[in-house]
């Protein structure tokens, strides 16, 4: 990650604004939603959400989150990692792995002891150490691949 910087929501608050509007870009998720996410993470009530970016000087080059359920029928399996977006001029870089690797040591910090999350993306997190573990099911029945890995 040498020329990135990790930001975590929870040491910045100042970007808060900035980093809901960022993913609700990525993802047309409605903006309230991660405002909301966002203000629960500020909060500081649980471990349970957090938001990340990884950055180049004040350039968002990636994000991610973690969130207790990302749209599936198994509130058991939680927290979800979540939103992993990578900008365009920085795929290929390994920025999506370093990321990945980061919300696993913090979320080992905060005393979470594994992380779930969906895709659709078969050998991607396989090579970042997640194993398949289950199929779920979306809001609107579609079958999805759960995936789990021991934090850090």
């Amino acid at each position: 990650m040498e020329g990135f910087h990790l930001v975590k929501l929870r040491r910045e608050p100042e970007r808060r604004k900035a980093m809901a509007q960022w993913f609700h870009k990525r993802w047309g998720i409605l903006l309230e939603a991660y405002e909301e996410s966002m203000v629960q993470c500020l909060e500081g009530k649980a471990a349970v959400p957090q938001w990340y970016l990884l950055m180049e000087g004040e350039t968002i080059a990636a994000g991610a989150g973690v969130i207790e359920n990302d749209f599936h029928d198994r509130p058991d399996l939680r927290p979800n990692l979540c939103a992993l977006y990578v900008e365009p001029p920085y795929r290929g870089k390994g920025l999506d792995r370093a990321l990945l690797n980061a919300v696993r040591a913090d979320m080992g910090e905060l005393g979470e002891e594994r992380l779930y999350l969906v895709t659709d993306h078969v050998d991607f997190y396989e090579r970042c150490g997640w194993k398949f573990l289950t199929l779920v099911k979306d809001p609107e029945g579609r079958t999805e691949r759960m995936y789990t890995v021991k934090t850090c």
